[in-house]
């Protein structure tokens, strides 16, 4: 009997992610206007909590640790939250089917507080609220370079769909001068640099590029440590 496989096939632990983004939105759409400006807070990251003003900030200085991570679970609007769904099941799922659930949990927090450390460095003292989960679904991007053109090459997007542990991981020294991925990475830059200068498109209090271009770095340079097992060769970086 032939057997089907699904066109997308979403494993559990992006989709308990999903849920928490969404839920996290739907609670907050609950409270009043001005509990949620301060959850809001209590949950952002905030460069200026850590240029001496962490005790005047909602969230104190537990928040100066937990923002760093906690930031990635708010959402600004509907329109915000959807496109990072939208990019988190793009990129999350061939990610989390490779590296097994609890790798996933690990790689997506460490590349959205990868985010938030470059935001930080770009904009020192800054007392605005950043939000968003932008820096850790850039790094699932980032880490899907790595092993993308590779599936391409062997069985097309079919070996991502099936089974993505079974496409080889490309070296870190080969994906940083392989040119599809120099192309993807540069048009990745370009579009944030748009952003940046507000050709983006997006004026709701602006785009945080930093934590973008962080959190696609330290995706596309960090995969091969959280891999599930050695692979030989293709285990570097």
């Amino acid at each position: 009997m032939n057997r089907h496989e699904p066109m997308f096939n979403v494993p559990g632990s992006v989709l308990a992610v999903l849920g928490l983004l969404v839920g996290v939105h739907v609670l907050r759409s609950a409270l009043p206007g001005a509990w949620d400006s301060w959850v809001t807070v209590v949950l952002a990251f905030v460069p200026a909590r850590y240029d001496g003003y962490a005790q005047e900030i909602p969230g104190g200085l537990v928040a100066s640790v937990t923002s760093f991570l906690t930031y990635a679970v708010v959402h600004g609007n509907l329109l915000h939250l959807a496109i990072n769904s939208a990019w988190l099941l793009a990129f999350g799922a061939a990610v989390a089917g490779r590296i097994g659930a609890v790798r996933f949990f690990l790689f997506s927090a460490f590349c959205a507080a990868a985010g938030a450390l470059t935001f930080l460095v770009f904009n020192p003292g800054l007392m605005a609220p950043m939000v968003g989960a932008s820096g850790a679904v850039s790094g699932l991007m980032g880490g899907t370079m790595r092993f993308l053109f590779s599936a391409l090459d062997a069985e097309g997007l079919r070996g991502l769909r099936e089974d993505p542990r079974r496409v080889p991981l490309m070296p870190l020294g080969q994906a940083l001068t392989d040119r599809r991925v120099l192309l993807v990475t540069g048009a990745f830059l370009v579009a944030n640099f748009l952003a940046a200068i507000g050709l983006g498109g997006i004026d709701d209090g602006g785009i945080a590029w930093e934590a973008h271009i962080g959190g696609y770095f330290a995706g596309l340079l960090s995969l091969g440590f959280f891999e599930r097992t050695p692979r030989s060769v293709h285990q570097a970086g």
